[in-house]
């Protein structure tokens, strides 16, 4: 009989940290691996609600955060986080004991370090994931305590500690996979969208943007007589970006929305050409289903990874993008309308784009941590 998989998952704070190591679990159900699951993040991260969104079990922890180039007030709140990061491990260190877990997955974010700590102190396997093109401080700090480090892009090696390199594999960065089986037809029904007119779907994540409204909003009256426009624009701005003027006989092309759900993967489908950031979530979606995008990089983060990853996908011909810290209104709209007036152009980006993907990394990351662990696959 097989033995139980006991696996201790710890990342999040963000989509782009909790999404991976829920498509990974899913992964290794869909395997039908006899398995026991345990997460660790914080109370406040995406990974508290998604875990009980889906019934996983889940233990929070304290943790800091370093922030590289603090503000006056920011000083504070970094002295205030290097108190919080030795309670952080104890507890992951008193969490990790009790479990016992057969292999540690870690996709980051800063809850990450003190697990991450707790498995070398316990003596126990650790799979580290990065989504970025660069690799975070957290995972810089890892890296040098992984058994095995899992990679979205073959260029993150050289971000690597060189004596963490030959424990290095890239499998790229999972996806949901739902997200590969939108129907276009849906998305056109649910919107009224016109065939006449290729479609843009904008998106600044979840809350929105500020700096990706304002573009949209001062580009529509020109984008309009070319495009029609699904906008994700955020909740706290619906009512500004339904008030913005147009001309009438437009309006009816730009349909603004709150915020997306599990329309998400049929408007992918229809959408001609993508706005939005460059998370490394968003790139590897991108990249998977092989979608032309104009990129506006939230700058700065840490380690300029938004526009790092941006630069990326159009040294590979998969995207256009701004990279200067404030793009104007113009600058959007000269690499737009390129895109929407050549369904040539858009298929070779597409193309380009797909080239980049890894629809198998899930499975890629599934198989890393199986063979970590010493379990049959």
């Amino acid at each position: 009989m097989s033995r139980t998989l006991r696996l201790l998952i710890t990342g999040g704070g963000t989509g782009g940290h909790t999404y991976p190591a829920l498509t990974t679990l899913q992964a290794v159900q869909r395997r039908q691996v006899p398995h026991d699951v345990l997460w660790v993040g914080t109370a406040n991260g995406l990974e508290a609600r998604i875990t009980a969104e889906h019934g996983i079990p889940f233990k929070a922890i304290t943790t800091g955060k370093l922030r590289r180039r603090p503000n006056l007030r920011e000083l504070g709140t970094n002295l205030a986080d290097l108190f919080r990061i030795p309670v952080g491990v104890a507890q992951a260190v008193g969490h990790a004991a009790r479990y016992l877990p057969d292999v540690v997955l870690s996709t980051g974010g800063y809850v990450a370090v003190p697990i991450g700590v707790a498995a070398k102190l316990i003596r126990r396997p650790l799979v580290m994931h990065e989504q970025t093109t660069v690799v975070g401080l957290a995972n810089r700090i890892l890296a040098r305590l992984a058994t095995r480090i899992a990679l979205s892009h073959e260029s993150s090696l050289e971000h690597l500690p060189p004596s963490a390199r030959a424990r290095a594999v890239v499998t790229g960065n999972p996806i949901r996979p739902e997200l590969l089986r939108g129907d276009r037809a849906a998305a056109y029904d649910l919107f009224g969208l016109t065939f006449e007119v290729p479609l843009v779907y904008v998106t600044g994540g979840a809350q929105g943007s500020k700096q990706i409204n304002t573009l949209i909003a001062e580009i529509l009256p020109r984008l309009l007589p070319h495009a029609q426009v699904v906008h994700q624009c955020g909740p706290a701005w619906i009512d500004q970006m339904r008030a913005v003027q147009l001309p009438p006989e437009l309006a009816e092309r730009y349909h603004p929305v709150p915020y997306v759900g599990p329309e998400l993967a049929d408007l992918f489908a229809a959408a001609d050409v993508v706005i939005s950031r460059s998370g490394a979530g968003t790139v590897s979606e991108l990249t998977a289903i092989g979608k032309p995008s104009v990129l506006v990089p939230l700058i700065p983060t840490g380690g300029d990874e938004q526009r790092k990853n941006a630069s990326y996908l159009v040294s590979a011909g998969a995207a256009r993008a701004l990279l200067e810290p404030h793009p104007g209104a113009e600058q959007l709209l000269a690499e737009l309308m390129p895109l929407l007036a050549d369904p040539g152009l858009r298929a070779a980006m597409a193309e380009a784009a797909r080239k980049l993907g890894r629809l198998d990394a899930a499975d890629a990351l599934c198989d890393l941590l199986l063979e970590t662990a010493a379990v049959p696959r």
